[in-house]
């Protein structure tokens, strides 16, 4: 049963990470800069009254030394994350931020050999080739380095990796991490409404709601995330995630009609062989890993 709850939570999150790009355009005439001083804020908001109703400033407290480093480190790339995703998607590049998403688990595993010094199975290995060639491709194809892509994948991906070694909760990390980055959104914000620029109360009633309503859009998910991991196996957390940019990149076709050239197309489809690759050797590893475990006697046995 609790299983059963903590999938439909977990699916719910990346459902709602998913649809995010149908949000952002709707808090125009606030440019990507605003809108991401606006959630950095408003999640502040949301995020410390969890805090207090939930009575867990006591974690907070405990958090000190080299923890607040990571976590600060954290703010910093998750707030690029962020920045860079809403400037992707209200650009038109919904599709090319899809890609980041896709190959996030990629660099989360080349993080993990070059900073937590794991090893790769040689499927690991072939898998990170074929999608090192797909950027390869798809930088002839655009011109450019796909840099939207790669600055969401690293970023995310060294926010990920600060979560592992800072070892905070979900809540208190995104309250200290939102905390960091406040005072800088908050005299942004300032400074913009004071020279006339701000939407904010400027652009109407619901454009105010929507943009307080960032605050919720980044909790949310957040808070079913993290009910759903307590509740299901990574692996099904792992096979979930790819909801999200499978999600983007249909918006970014179907709603946003952007072009995908034929180069493109072989391009993510790199992308895609790489993820089947790592995902199957995983699935595998794991299997076998557990069939080891059942086969070992138990202390209690021998």
């Amino acid at each position: 049963m609790a299983s059963r709850q903590g999938f439909w939570l977990g699916f719910l999150a990346y459902l709602a990470w998913g649809f995010f790009p149908l949000y952002w355009p709707l808090l125009a005439p606030a440019g990507p800069v605003e809108i991401l001083a606006h959630r950095i804020c408003w999640s502040l908001v949301v995020v410390a009254a969890i805090v207090l109703i939930g009575r867990r400033w006591k974690h907070l407290r405990a958090i000190n030394g080299r923890k607040l480093l990571y976590i600060c480190v954290g703010a910093v790339t998750i707030g690029l994350n962020w920045g860079m995703y809403i400037y992707g998607v209200n650009s038109n590049q919904v599709v090319e931020t899809a890609l980041g998403y896709f190959i996030n688990p990629l660099v989360t595993i080349a993080l993990g050999v070059v900073f937590m010094g794991e090893r790769l199975r040689p499927a690991q290995w072939i898998g990170l080739a074929v999608a090192f060639g797909a950027v390869v491709e798809l930088t002839f194809d655009y011109g450019r380095l796909p840099w939207i892509a790669l600055t969401l994948a690293f970023s995310f991906g060294t926010y990920g990796l600060m979560k592992k070694k800072a070892d905070v909760g979900s809540t208190e990390g995104l309250a200290l991490e939102t905390a960091i980055l406040a005072p800088l959104a908050l005299g942004y914000l300032v400074f913009t409404h004071a020279g006339g620029g701000g939407t904010f109360g400027h652009a109407g009633w619901l454009n105010a709601v929507l943009l307080a309503g960032t605050g919720l859009i980044t909790a949310i998910p957040l808070l079913l995330f993290g009910a759903a991991a307590t509740r299901v196996p990574m692996t099904t957390m792992g096979l979930l995630q790819y909801f999200v940019p499978i999600i983007q990149f249909g918006i970014g076709l179907l709603i946003f009609h952007e072009r995908m050239t034929t180069a493109r197309w072989v391009g993510f489809g790199l992308v895609w062989l790489a993820l089947v690759i790592i995902t199957a050797e995983s699935l595998i590893a794991r299997r076998r890993l557990g069939a080891r475990r059942v086969a070992e006697p138990t202390p209690e046995l021998v």
